[in-house]
């Protein structure tokens, strides 16, 4: 069944991660390799979740790079869900 307002995992991960193991973003940052405004970025919702960063949440925290992904996957769905009545496009019907 599809989430109507999936939460943007990013968020997820701020609330599920790192706030209950009390790092702060320049800790998190400096544990997965990352910039620390790369990672604010996504811990704040404005920037998608790469299979790259995925897969360093997996390695250092153990969470499934797949499970994350997903996330991202039906966030981006929501979204375009929610603003599909902006995109104009007629229906293709093949000429006999």
């Amino acid at each position: 069944m599809r989430m109507h307002n999936p939460p943007h995992p990013g968020v997820f991960l701020k609330e599920e991660v790192i706030e209950p193991l009390k790092l702060t973003i320049t800790t998190a940052s400096r544990i997965l390799g990352v910039t620390r405004p790369a990672l604010s970025k996504l811990l704040n919702g404005r920037a998608s979740l790469s299979p790259e960063m995925a897969l360093r949440f997996e390695k250092a925290f153990g969470l499934k790079m797949d499970t994350l992904l997903r996330m991202q996957t039906s966030y981006d769905i929501a979204q375009a869900r929610k603003a599909a009545n902006k995109i104009k496009v007629e229906r293709y019907a093949a000429r006999a």
